[in-house]
C-alpha cells in the first residue's frame, strides 16, 4: 500500500506523536496489558526485545522525559522486527514508509499481540 503525499494535518499530527513522551505512552501500555491478564513483566520482556534495552534503561527512558523520536533515535530495533506484520489503527506496519513512525507502529503491534494473548515466544520473532 503506498500512499500519496501527506497533509499537513497528517504531518502536524505526526510530529505531534513523536514529540510524546515515552513516560506518557508506557503507563497506556502497562493499562492495556493488565487489562487483558497479562503482566507488566511480560511487556518489558516485550519492549526490551524490541529496543535491546535491559529493566534499567527502560526505568531511564521513562523517567527522563524524552521523546518518542529521542527514544528510537538512541535505541537498537532488533534486526527481527521487519518480521512484525498486520495492522494497527486500520494500517498495516509493513508499510508504513516513515522510519520514525513505523517503529513506533512495531512497538504498537508487540503490545496488541501481548494484549490478545500471543505466547511470548510467538511475540519475540
Amino acid at each position: 500500500m503506498t500512499t500519496g503525499p501527506l497533509s499537513s494535518r497528517q504531518l502536524a499530527n505526526m510530529q505531534r506523536l513523536f514529540a510524546t513522551p515515552f513516560a506518557d505512552i508506557y503507563p497506556l501500555y502497562v493499562t492495556k496489558v493488565q487489562r487483558k491478564n497479562r503482566s507488566e513483566s511480560e511487556l518489558r520482556t516485550v519492549l526490551s526485545w524490541l529496543t535491546g534495552l535491559d529493566g534499567r534503561q527502560l526505568d531511564l527512558a521513562i523517567s527522563s522525559g524524552e521523546s518518542l523520536q529521542e527514544f528510537f533515535e538512541r535505541v537498537h530495533v532488533h534486526p527481527n522486527s521487519v518480521l512484525i506484520t498486520g495492522m494497527v489503527c486500520g494500517v498495516k506496519v509493513q508499510d508504513v514508509e516513515d522510519p520514525l513512525m513505523r517503529n513506533i507502529r512495531y512497538m504498537d503491534k508487540l503490545v496488541d499481540e501481548l494484549a490478545q494473548g500471543k505466547a511470548i515466544e510467538n511475540i519475540l520473532r
